[in-house]
């Protein structure tokens, strides 16, 4: 066997510390983003019109990490003729993820053959997503908005039946604060249902906008774990505007506002949120502009509005 002298050790040392001098071949997280993913909803550019391909295409070029689509586009390239596991394929390609969508399968009224429509709908839209390498889906109080006091323990009830529903598909259904309906305006509403459903996958969808308007505000936050939550959606909402007035047209990019997204985001943090933070805006005056160009600025200012919180 050869013998090792001191030299060589000396050598081998020397070569050691000038290898952990040189850069890294790998890609540094962003201490920025850290802990967290940045996604895009599709609403945010819905009034440019463009398939969901080019929406795949431009998510990627700005530099998002994920996206967030609506079933809707889906069925619409279906109805087409694509195929949605060559539209997974195109996303995982990408470099993008699937992190959630956004559905409205009454899954929640209190009409028995409406609500089992609604359950064989979300199935179907589970199936969709799954196709497309998705992993959840938003379950928002469709078909119950205009409907007040109703019992939230039948509402767990029947979200533990969705979540069954999505636990044999493989997509995980999350519990959609909505500020302006009657049924699920308060995120502790939306909590209860989620934690009394007594489902091992239940999760809540909260969001800056929802917040606001529904009147919870964001210290609730504090009391959730963040695998609570599947996705957090993050906007900003303008000074003119209170809540009862307050419209989904009326969000604005992050730091455009003055929504308090510095506590909201070191929050997350404190919980233990890793996940995704999902642009999701519905303004006209950004239907206007070039997609590409929102979808950056909508990038540049989440990042922002997030190294802001450190």
């Amino acid at each position: 066997m050869p013998i090792v002298t001191r030299r060589d050790l000396l050598a081998a040392s020397a070569g050691l510390a000038v290898a952990a001098t040189m850069p890294s071949n790998l890609p540094a997280k962003d201490p920025v983003a850290a802990p967290f993913g940045f996604c895009l909803n599709t609403s945010t550019i819905r009034g440019q019109k463009l398939p969901i391909t080019e929406i795949v295409d431009l998510a990627a070029k700005a530099g998002y990490d994920a996206i967030e689509p609506w079933l809707g586009e889906l069925q619409n390239f279906v109805t087409k003729g694509g195929i949605l596991k060559d539209l997974g394929k195109r996303i995982a390609d990408a470099g993008l993820k699937v992190e959630s969508s956004i559905g409205f399968a009454k899954w929640i009224v209190d009409d028995d053959a409406v609500r089992k429509q609604g359950l064989d709908e979300a199935k179907r839209d589970m199936e969709m997503v799954l196709a497309i390498g998705g992993k959840r889906i938003a379950a928002p109080p469709a078909g119950a908005t205009e409907q007040a006091n109703m019992n939230l323990n039948a509402i767990a009830d029947r979200y533990k039946a969705l979540a069954e529903v999505g636990a044999k598909v493989g997509v995980i259904p999350e519990v959609e604060v909505w500020g302006f309906s009657k049924t699920l305006s308060k995120l502790g509403e939306t909590v209860l249902v989620a934690m009394e459903s007594a489902h091992p996958q239940a999760c809540v969808l909260p969001d800056i906008y929802h917040l606001f308007k529904g009147g919870s505000g964001f210290e609730g936050l504090k009391m959730l774990q963040g695998k609570a939550i599947g996705i957090f959606h993050v906007n900003d909402y303008p000074q003119d505007k209170d809540a009862k007035a307050i419209k989904d047209a009326d969000r604005v990019f992050p730091g455009d506002g003055v929504a308090p997204l510095s506590q909201v985001f070191r929050t997350l943090r404190e919980i233990g949120y890793k996940g995704m933070l999902s642009l999701e805006l519905f303004n006209p005056e950004y239907y206007k502009r070039d997609a590409f160009e929102v979808l950056k600025t909508g990038l540049e200012k989440t990042k922002a509005a997030v190294a802001a919180s450190l």
